[in-house]
């Protein structure tokens, strides 16, 4: 949750938030003081903020290592993955890491999945080929390049395509989440459109519910080609919620957000 206040509210008010007035924030969506300084001294060690003092108040700043991870999540998060094309082709990543580097090992498949790769073998990874540079990323940031290839290329023939993909993902788990997450906030759409107010806290805590469930599921999906998918697939579904809340409930968030930052 607060990496989601982070990404949605701390960016848009110059990277910097003042201590007291996010504690008040999170508040609203039933975080207490000390589980927000909890996370945000986790943050700080992982290299995501740092403390600056701004007009007398105490308060942190994100690192560029965290704008960088958050910018390369903002495509997928606020504009899920378009289907690809078939004939875009596939990267294929497969890897051979020794024994001794189990626990990298373990992360660059954990990465890959987090990624939204499938698993096609024991160690070989497959997704549409605009995943390459996220790909490359993953094993680079693990210094794994060197007991790792990967290819982009083209299904030619043999094991129906179709066939494969329903083995290497769990499409099942992923279009069940959308489900899920269109069975949870449609009820939020419907009282929206039906509400004569709409109060600025209730926006503000609302919109960060909303984007911190929405934030993990297009991670999942990595917009396989529409001709491989189940024709009830839930995804654009989802997506056309997500983005009709957000639409709905930003504005009116980061207004009341705006009031807990000194001189804003």
């Amino acid at each position: 949750m607060v990496v989601s206040f982070l990404g949605a509210v701390v960016r848009r008010m110059g990277n910097w938030l003042p201590i007291g007035g996010a504690i008040d924030l999170l508040d609203a969506v039933d975080l207490d003081g000390q589980t927000v300084r909890t996370a945000v001294f986790r943050l700080k060690k992982r290299g995501w903020l740092t403390p600056e003092t701004r007009d007398g108040v105490r308060g942190y700043a994100l690192t560029p290592h965290a704008l960088e991870v958050l910018a390369q999540g903002d495509e997928i998060i606020w504009h899920a993955r378009q289907p690809a094309a078939l004939d875009d082709g596939w990267c294929i990543v497969n890897f051979s890491v020794p024994e001794s580097m189990r626990s990298r090992r373990q992360q660059l498949r954990s990465h890959l999945t987090t990624l939204g790769f499938g698993n096609t073998g024991t160690a070989t990874w497959i997704a549409p080929a605009r995943m390459l540079p996220a790909a490359e990323r993953a094993i680079a940031e693990l210094d794994l390049t060197d007991y790792s290839a990967v290819f982009v290329g083209s299904y030619v023939a043999g094991q129906d395509l179709r066939a494969l993909v329903a083995e290497s993902w769990d499409l099942a788990g992923i279009d069940g989440r959308y489900r899920d997450f269109v069975a949870t906030h449609s009820s939020i759409e419907k009282s929206l459109a039906g509400a004569a107010l709409i109060t600025p806290a209730y926006a503000f805590a609302t919109y960060l519910h909303v984007v911190d469930a929405w934030r993990r599921l297009p991670f999942r999906d990595p917009g396989l080609p529409r001709d491989l998918l189940p024709g009830d697939w839930a995804g654009p579904h989802a997506t056309r919620l997500f983005e009709h809340l957000v639409a709905a409930l930003e504005g009116r968030a980061l207004a009341y957000a705006v009031g807990h930052w000194p001189g804003a």
